[in-house]
């Protein structure tokens, strides 16, 4: 560690001359040589250090969402030409290209950072050892070893002999507590921010490869932070736990306020925004008309399940989202407004059909029955004038009353039975009904 931090001597100066400036200013209200001048002093370089990232944590947000819109892109290059690495390569950057996205955007911030975190690692080693370093000159060195946050010393180490923490003014029980508690807190808050990531700020969607890494980080990061812990002085700590800390409720304000679309955090936000909107019927601040104008700018096949819940929900209420931001009242709204009616008596109600008896039901089929035996019966009609003479013939001798050559008695009982048959209903002599189902 000490190799690495000697790297970014050069950057060790100005981090000492903004330390000996907070120190200086704390240093007037609590005192010199306590722990809360020096350490409030470190917290002040991480407060002032990663305002300064602020830019870069932008741009590492909107690189994150990029990279997740384009997982399924990329995943289709990689099948695509998977026997051909070259190919494969030429066609992801002509991707990141065409998109404007940049892989190594998400590790931006964390880039930036990591001079100031070996040059301050730089400057508390020094302290510990007993030697002056950059703007650090013998008696901040002396006000600096006498320095103890809650009983550990500001340049001492969880890995330290007794006899070394002893030198610095304290015991290696009181040494170890704190670091223990320290990086305990460091490694929860890394959890933390990951898990919120995941779990609140990822469209769920879309499973791609990229929320398998994410969900590996969220583990991996702590036990590294845990690991490495036991090597870092108390300043160190202290300016870790700072800028997680920092880092966490920084991406709590980005996921409340400016959500990934399709995460569950953007159905929060837009739940919020519609119990508004229908309560008050107008928006409530420029963000607001943001979030509105980028959905309504969208067709209904584009928006994601939040968002056209977010739009059926406000047509239901009477509003209507529109192109510019806004919230108005429908046609349909300010009609029944006029009436003096509420819109859900306004809105036409669905008539569902009334249920049919049985009975109802048996005659519905008797009758579509016989239609169906008439048109038949029709369509059996005489074509040629033999055919004319025969029923003619037929007719004389049904009048006569004597029986038809070819023809049987029991004809027309069976064809009346057929028809019954047909039409649902029993075959034979029924039974009567009951006098109240009459």
């Amino acid at each position: 560690m000490d190799t690495i931090a000697s790297l970014f001597s050069f950057i060790t100066t100005p981090v000492s001359w903004v330390i000996v400036q907070f120190h200086s200013l704390y240093g007037a209200i609590f005192g010199p040589d306590t722990g809360w001048a020096w350490g409030l002093s470190i917290v002040s370089l991480v407060v002032l250090i990663r305002i300064c990232l602020i830019p870069l944590f932008v741009k590492q947000i909107k690189s994150t969402r990029g990279m997740q819109a384009l997982q399924p892109k990329m995943k289709a290059i990689q099948e695509r030409y998977k026997s051909d690495k070259q190919r494969q390569s030429e066609e992801m950057m002509k991707l990141y290209k065409e998109t404007g996205t940049n892989p190594l955007s998400s590790c931006l911030p964390i880039i930036a950072q990591s001079p100031f975190f070996f040059a301050l690692y730089h400057v508390l080693s020094a302290i510990a050892n007993g030697q002056t370093k950059g703007y650090i000159d013998k008696p901040l060195l002396e006000s600096a070893q006498k320095a103890h946050i809650f009983g550990a010393p500001l340049a001492a180490k969880f890995m330290d002999s007794s006899d070394k923490v002893a030198a610095l003014g304290a015991t290696l029980t009181d040494v170890r507590i704190v670091t223990a508690v320290m990086i305990i807190m460091m490694s929860a808050s890394q959890f933390y921010t990951q898990r919120q990531l995941m779990t609140k700020n990822v469209d769920m969607s879309v499973k791609t490869p990229f929320m398998q890494q994410q969900k590996m980080l969220m583990y991996v990061f702590p036990l590294m932070f845990a690991v490495m812990g036991v090597n870092f002085p108390v300043g160190v700590l202290v300016y870790w736990l700072t800028t997680n800390v920092w880092t966490m409720g920084q991406q709590m304000f980005v996921i409340h306020r400016n959500p990934t679309p399709g995460s569950q955090a953007q159905s929060g936000l837009l739940e919020r925004m519609q119990k508004h909107l229908i309560a008050h019927g107008s928006t409530r601040t420029r963000h607001q008309r943001n979030i509105i104008k980028g959905i309504a700018s969208k067709e209904t096949k584009d928006r994601n399940d939040a968002e056209r819940k977010f739009i059926t929900t406000l047509s239901k209420a009477g509003l209507v989202a529109q192109a510019d931001g806004s919230v108005e009242k429908s046609d349909a709204a300010v009609a029944a407004e006029a009436e003096g009616i509420s819109l859900a008596d306004a809105a036409p109600k669905r008539q569902q059909p009334k249920r049919q008896t049985k009975a109802k039901r048996q005659t519905g089929a008797a009758q579509a029955g016989q239609a169906q035996t008439g048109g038949a019966r029709a369509a059996e009609k005489p074509a040629d004038t033999a055919a004319a003479g025969a029923s003619s013939e037929e007719k004389t001798s049904l009048d006569k009353g004597e029986p038809q050559a070819g023809s049987e008695p029991d004809s027309k009982p069976a064809s009346r039975n057929a028809r019954q048959a047909k039409s649902g209903q029993r075959k034979g002599q029924q039974r009567p009904k009951h006098p109240s189902k009459k």
